[in-house]
Order: structure tokens, then sequence, then C-alpha cells
């Protein structure tokens, strides 16, 4: 049975747990428990009967010997994109801790603000393939990219409003703290007045719902942040096809290589 690893931060719980819930090729999933992957167990838990383990480290993985998928996740406090250093040592970290257990590695990250580039550089000690998702053969920017579907729609949008604050389902859930973990520590205390000057040039909240969060709740969840900065709100329907596609790719690199239950 191939074991496939998945390195992602808060802000794509929902589309992983969407993913994995209705792939009848998964057999199994185990997640490491902490604060950051609280969400993700409780919405796997909801969604189907899907087998779903809960370790304190991922050297608990021990999946049984069967047919199918067995999936390890590793969630990543969201925010660390504010700092592309942090970012890349915990991405990295989270890889080469879970490599000797898993045949591929899923990131569910973009380029990031290049954080991931020359990914093939960044994982070269790492014997398993390890993959961004693509738009076109190509790493996408960030998860917006992934979720308005690669980076036409996301060049076509911020054309059409340069102010352009891109909303898709974790970051309605999460985005108050998105926006303090881009104030450096000894400013806190001003944190509301620095936002409020970064978000000065800004004039929309664009909304973009898939199946893992319809419209409506995106716009209770959102309507604080954007009376806030006073922004208007638009709506675009976001898409999980570039995630699906990045999900097959990552079973069939698995799948390819002796399982590491045979290693």
């Amino acid at each position: 049975m191939p074991n496939v690893g998945v390195v992602t931060c808060q802000i794509l719980e929902l589309e992983f747990a969407a993913i994995l819930s209705v792939d009848p090729e998964v057999s199994e999933v185990w997640v490491v428990h902490d604060e950051c992957s609280e969400d993700l167990l409780q919405k796997l838990k909801m969604v189907g009967p899907l087998p779903v383990h809960a370790v304190s480290h991922v050297r608990d993985f021990n999946p049984d010997e069967k047919h199918g998928y067995a999936v390890l996740i590793r969630i990543l406090e969201v925010g660390l994109h504010s700092n592309i250093q942090f970012l890349r040592k915990g991405v990295t970290t989270a890889v080469e801790e879970m490599a000797p257990y898993c045949d591929a590695v899923v990131l569910g990250y973009g380029l990031c603000g290049n954080a991931m580039n020359e990914i093939s550089d960044l994982f070269k000690d790492i014997p398993i393939p390890v993959m961004l998702p693509k738009d076109n053969g190509e790493p996408v920017d960030d998860c917006i990219g992934l979720i308005i579907g690669g980076r036409e729609n996301y060049y076509n949008e911020q054309c059409q409003c340069a102010g352009t604050m891109f909303m898709n389902a974790g970051f309605s859930k999460h985005w108050k703290k998105i926006m303090s973990s881009d104030v450096p520590e000894k400013l806190i205390h001003k944190k509301d007045e620095i936002l409020k000057r970064l978000m000065g040039n800004y004039e929309r909240t664009l909304l973009l719902p898939t199946s893992v969060m319809e419209e409506g709740e995106m716009r209770q969840r959102t309507n604080e942040f954007s009376q806030r900065y006073n922004l208007k709100v638009e709506i675009r329907p976001g898409t999980l096809t570039l995630f699906e596609n990045a999900w097959k790719e990552v079973k069939q690199k698995a799948h390819k290589l002796p399982s590491n239950n045979q290693k």
C-alpha cells in the first residue's frame, strides 16, 4: 500500500479534507495532532466513514498494510508566509521528518513569494518525490492561484482591480491571525493602525467560494473584515480542479515506488 504525505498550512485544510473524504482509493488518514490540525481532524471525522487517526508525531504513523493509499498529514501554522525563511524551514523540516514513512509528498503551498522556488534544489537530499500543485506544468503562485484556477485567472483579477484581497475558505476562517502575522512583534501594540495603513490601497474583497465553503458562509465570516477596511465585496467562483490534479499526480508518483512498508 503506497503512503502519501501531505504538508500544508491551515489555509487549505478544508480542501484536503474534501479531496480525501471522497477518494475511494484512500483507505485511512493519519494526522499529526496539534493546535494547527484540530479543525482538520474534526472535519475529517464529520464527513464520512474514512478511518482517521490522530498521532503526536510522524514516527507514530503505522498504517495497515492493505490495498489503497494511507495518507499522513502535517498542518503548519497559518501566517508563516510573512517570513520566507520561517516558511521554508517549517516546510523542509516537516518533509524531512515525513520522508522515511512516505513514498511521495505533496505540498499544500505554491511558490509563496518564492519561498518554494527551485523545489528540486530545496529537497535534493529527500529520497522521495516532493511536489507542488501545478498550473500548465508550472507551480502555482500561492494558495489563491490554486483555488482561482491558475495564473491567468489570478492575473486577470489583479488587472481588473489591483487592490484586491482574495479570500478562499481558509483565509475567511483565519484572516485575523493572518493579518496579525504581518505586523512585527515589537509593533503589535500599534497593530490596528498599521493594518489600516497597509490596507489603505485595497478596494475590494474577492470571495472564491467552492464546494468546501459556500458563498453565504464566506460572506458571514468576512463581513467584519470588509467593513473594517471599507472594502466592497465581489464574488468569483473558485475551483478545486488544480487541487484534484495535484492529488492525482502525487498518488501516481507514490504508486510507482516500492512502498515504505516494504523498504
